[in-house]
């Protein structure tokens, strides 16, 4: 229950990085019923009831924290367990719980006192029934005599507030304040006459201030004796002493005096403790009786107790015993004897990457018993780390924080020890040792080692069959860093070519629909874009250049002579009188490869006279080697074999018949053959053009692909197509292109001079020396080999 005189509610509110506190103060009585309300800590710092069970509200978990507990559903605080104030609190201060209250997303703390209000309870005690006390009957009036004191365990009003004793002639009640108790004398106040009355029986009573009232009874019997009629004297009333906490077990604390002015064993002097001493105390100090020397009997602890108050008594021996009484305060000076305690409550196991700046990972509270400088507290990280420590307004409470950002693909755990030191003389420290995980964010795109990516694929490839494969790396963790892959359909140079090939999403490998043919198609590129799998997921691109490779699978071609019906046939007519080198005709071939494959070289395959007429290997012509003579025939029949230079050279033949005639009759011959021979020669020359504007439409698109491509490459990557300029009337063509410093050339049917042949190649690829460089290195191109569909 909240009372307005006892309740005092502060709301401090702190805005660091994302901590927020407040402090609230409560009231309750003790022995209330479990499940009573304290008060609602919600309505009271203004939280949304409706948020408490997703925010986590709750109590910090403590030594005491257990006998309250919070409704999660509206915020209410109530007793959790029986109370009793005086097993809690042992003295008449303020008997405060404090307990710490957590809300999360966004984290606040809040601190909340509940005072324990105490109940009358306990009734007043004595330690005994019955007390005898021996006066003589000499004892003159206004003697006091100590009696023993009653114990409440309540505090406050409720404890022992009064003495009282029966009505009586001889006797009165005195009571002495001695800090928190209250002391009673019997005050002596008419002579006592032993043979008028040798026994006194008086009632003590001890009367609480609660409501309703409780009480003790102490029944006193005074003895009357005769003698000593002087009682021992301290040299003074109270004495005062200063004692270090890590004071020996032995030590003498100090030496009380008392002197008695009798003599004999009525002036001897013997020391104790007062009666109403409390058990503890005695466990802790010792006094000698003979000469009055107190002496540490037990460990002596400040944050226990730091002020000790003894009473003792000095009696003689005298018959009756005549005594007195002292009171000794022994004040403890603490010593830096504590290490600081340091408790840690964690927030979350983990901490993601990208936490911003200020994010609280934990809540750190320090504490030492020790008092002043000795339990001054200094809060300390060890370790470079990527964190701060972050005062509360509360003394000794720390948030741990980020201070910049974290990155766990450079770091992904961090140990790191909090050193908590307190400022007495030597200092005393404590580790505690912490760890922080960091989690993954999907932060990081897949990587190529490459871009783009160059593939060399030999036509005629294999259906179906792996032609490349690509693979990206993550820096991610586990689905963030899962990486499967795509092709990208459309938007490209050659959106149509993407069709054909088909990617393993996990794990990149590449495979060709169809089969390239190079003299259709030489070069394409295509896009593969590899995605991982967090959430949203991150994606990135290659870009694969693809170049088709020649394969020698087209035969040569004869262009002329060809016959009327198709034939590759014909009939030359030349005069007997001609001289040696004379040109008789030229056979001209084709073959759709490049390079090697393509390079064609003409033979003699078959000749009536082979003294007679010579073949020109490169060029197809046909000459005579010398002058003909009456006895060479009139007809010869030459069968010409022209065949490429792959490694299975494809071949094909052509017949050409020379007619010797005589001067005239070739001059007649050749004025009869001229209107047929120059239509034949127009359907040659329109197929030789047909077929060279389709190589030069085909090389000149060939040529705008790659500028294309080139101008998305790096500066560092270049290839440059260029017509061969050796061209000798041969049908031959060839391609050279660069790739950074080095320079390739795929040549045929004539090689320039200089090229030289790959011994072993099966890529029909030439290496021509680059003349640029000095050292006249020969480069070679690297490809991808595949199988051949064969």
């Amino acid at each position: 229950m909240l009372s307005l005189c006892d309740i005092l509610l502060f709301t401090l509110l702190l805005c660091i990085g994302e901590l927020v506190s407040s402090q609230i103060r409560y009231s309750t009585p003790e022995e209330v019923q479990v499940g009573s309300v304290v008060g609602n800590v919600a309505k009271d710092l203004g939280i949304d009831v409706s948020t408490l069970l997703d925010r986590r509200f709750r109590i910090v978990p403590g030594s005491k924290d257990a006998l309250f507990e919070v409704n999660q559903n509206n915020g209410v605080l109530y007793v959790h367990k029986n109370i009793d104030r005086e097993e809690i609190c042992d003295s008449n201060d303020a008997c405060l719980i404090n307990l710490k209250i957590v809300v999360e997303n966004p984290l606040e703390i809040h601190y909340v006192s509940v005072e324990i209000l105490d109940a009358n309870d306990h009734a007043p005690t004595f330690s005994e029934r019955e007390k005898t006390i021996e006066i003589a009957e000499t004892t003159l009036p206004g003697a006091r005599f100590q009696l023993p004191a009653a114990r409440d365990p309540d505090a406050g009003i409720n404890s022992v507030q009064r003495y009282k004793l029966n009505q009586n002639e001889h006797f009165q009640l005195e009571i002495r304040d001695r800090g928190e108790h209250k002391i009673p004398f019997l005050v002596l106040q008419k002579n006592l006459d032993r043979e008028q009355k040798h026994n006194h029986s008086l009632i003590l009573t001890a009367i609480d201030g609660g409501s309703p009232q409780k009480s003790a009874i102490l029944n006193l019997t005074i003895k009357v004796l005769d003698s000593n009629d002087n009682r021992p004297i301290f040299s003074q009333e109270v004495y005062t002493v200063v004692l270090a906490e890590n004071a020996s077990v032995g030590t003498v604390v100090m030496r009380v005096n008392a002197t008695d002015l009798d003599e004999g064993t009525n002036g001897d002097v013997e020391y104790s403790f007062g009666s109403d001493m409390n058990p503890e105390v005695l466990d802790i100090f010792s006094i000698d009786k003979e000469i009055g020397e107190i002496r540490i009997n037990g460990r002596i602890d400040f944050e226990t107790i730091d002020v000790f108050k003894l009473d003792v008594q000095a009696s003689d021996k005298g018959q009756p015993p005549m005594s007195t009484d002292c009171s000794v305060i022994i004040k403890i000076q603490d010593v830096n004897d504590n290490k600081p305690e340091i408790e840690v409550t964690s927030i979350s196991p983990t901490v993601p990457e990208d936490s911003k700046k200020g994010t609280v990972i934990f809540l750190i509270s320090v504490a030492d018993e020790d008092s002043g400088l000795n339990g001054k507290v200094i809060c300390s990280l060890t370790g470079v780390v990527p964190f701060e420590l972050k005062p509360s307004y509360t003394e000794n409470m720390y948030s741990l924080v980020t201070k910049e950002r974290l990155d766990r693909e450079s770091v992904s755990h961090y140990d790191f020890t909090i050193t908590a030191t307190d400022s007495g003389q030597p200092p005393l420290s404590t580790l505690k040792s912490l760890s922080i995980q960091v989690s993954d964010v999907n932060d990081n795109n897949p990587e190529f080692p490459q871009n783009p990516l160059e593939l060399y694929l030999v036509e005629n490839n294999l259906a179906g069959a792996l032609i490349f494969s690509v693979a990206a790396f993550d820096k991610d963790e586990k689905e963030n860093a899962a990486v499967s892959y795509q092709i990208a359909r459309g938007g490209g140079i050659q959106p149509d070519m993407a069709s054909f090939l088909n990617i393993n999403s996990e794990n990149g490998h590449i495979s060709a629909l169809r089969s390239f043919d190079f003299e259709t198609l030489k070069t394409f590129q295509f896009h593969v874009v590899a995605s991982d799998s967090g959430s949203p997921p991150l994606r990135s691109n290659v870009t694969v250049n693809v170049f088709i490779l020649d394969q020698n699978d087209n035969a040569p071609v004869i262009l002329y002579p060809v016959s009327a019906n198709g034939s590759a046939e014909g009939v030359e007519e030349i005069p007997r009188n001609v001289n040696a080198g004379h040109l008789v005709t030229k056979v001209r071939a084709y073959d759709a490869d490049i390079g090697y494959n393509g390079w064609l070289l003409f033979s003699l395959q078959e000749v009536t006279d082979h003294s007679l007429f010579g073949l020109d290997r490169y060029t197809g012509q046909i000459r005579t080697l010398r002058s003909f003579t009456e006895t060479d025939e009139a007809e010869h029949k030459l069968v010409i074999l022209v065949k490429d230079n792959g490694n299975v050279s494809l071949s094909a033949t052509a017949t050409v018949v020379v007619k010797v005639v005589e001067p005239r009759e070739a001059f007649a011959a050749t004025d009869v053959k001229s209107a047929a021979k120059d239509e034949d020669e127009d359907n040659v020359t329109l197929y030789l053009m047909i077929t060279l504007g389709s190589v030069s439409a085909l090389f000149l698109i060939s040529i705008i692909v790659l500028i294309v491509m080139q101008c998305s490459k790096p500066a560092d990557y270049s290839s440059k197509y260029l017509q061969d300029p050796n061209y000798d009337g041969t049908l031959c063509h060839s391609i050279q292109y660069r790739s950074g410093d080095r320079r390739y050339m795929l040549v045929g049917p004539r090689m320039s001079i200089g090229s030289t042949i790959v011994p072993g190649s099966n890529g029909n690829t030439l290496v021509v020396p680059d003349r640029r460089r000095a050292s006249g290195e020969v480069s070679s191109i690297s490809k991808f080999n595949t199988k051949r569909g064969d």
